[in-house]
């Protein structure tokens, strides 16, 4: 894997369509965090299956009108959460302000999200390569946002074999991909510990999806 450790990182071209903003979130983090913490309330985290058998290392819970779920049965996104049998909770408007904005920010245009999607990686959790294909809609763009504890972000080509760059991301980080790199591999190496980033001892991940 080739390694990408930039020193000025505030806008930095990943691929064709693809772009990291440094830094991008980090000036509303608290209020991102409050509506994290007011989301898991409602739906609370939970470890899911893979079709495999297997389990994901990260906790995971969803918001907006799709939520996205993974068991022995594939992954998909669904309108009610299976843990509580409720509609999942509305994304917050920070949530939905902020994706619209690195959107546009990442040269994408105008980009609604209808499901925000939260993962949560206590140290030594990571995410093996894989792509978004789950999407009904391809043509808007993935929003993925960083909390907390730093990780090293794999964003590899069109197939799992290609090489991968090891991008380095901070609290307050965003990566906007679409386009030609719509359905790149990508995955996080597991996080390491390190001391609290503004009260957190784990990386939350938002990730913003069109789904239809």
């Amino acid at each position: 894997m080739d390694d990408l450790f930039p020193e000025t990182r505030e806008r930095l071209v990943l691929a064709s369509g693809a772009v990291l903003l440094g830094g991008f979130a980090k000036a509303e983090a608290q209020t991102l965090l409050r509506a994290v913490e007011d989301v898991v309330r409602q739906a609370p985290f939970r470890q899911y299956g893979t079709a495999g058998g297997g389990v994901m290392a990260a906790g995971m819970t969803a918001c907006g009108p799709y939520g996205w779920v993974s068991d022995r049965h594939g992954y998909r996104y669904v309108r009610i959460d299976p843990l509580t049998g409720r509609p999942w909770p509305e994304l917050p408007d920070a949530f939905v302000a902020l994706a619209g904005r690195a959107a546009q920010a990442a040269g994408h245009g105008r980009f609604v999200p209808q499901c925000g999607l939260i993962n949560r990686y206590m140290p030594g959790a990571g995410m093996g390569l894989h792509q978004d294909r789950d999407e009904r809609n391809m043509e808007a763009p993935v929003v993925s946002v960083s909390l907390g504890l730093s990780a090293l972000f794999l964003w590899g080509g069109m197939d799992r074999r290609d090489s991968c760059l090891r991008v380095p991301l901070h609290h307050g980080d965003v990566v906007v991909w679409g386009g030609s790199s719509r359905c790149r591999f990508h995955g996080v190496l597991p996080v390491r510990p390190a001391p609290p980033v503004e009260g957190l001892d784990c990386r939350y991940n938002l990730t913003f999806r069109a789904v239809d």
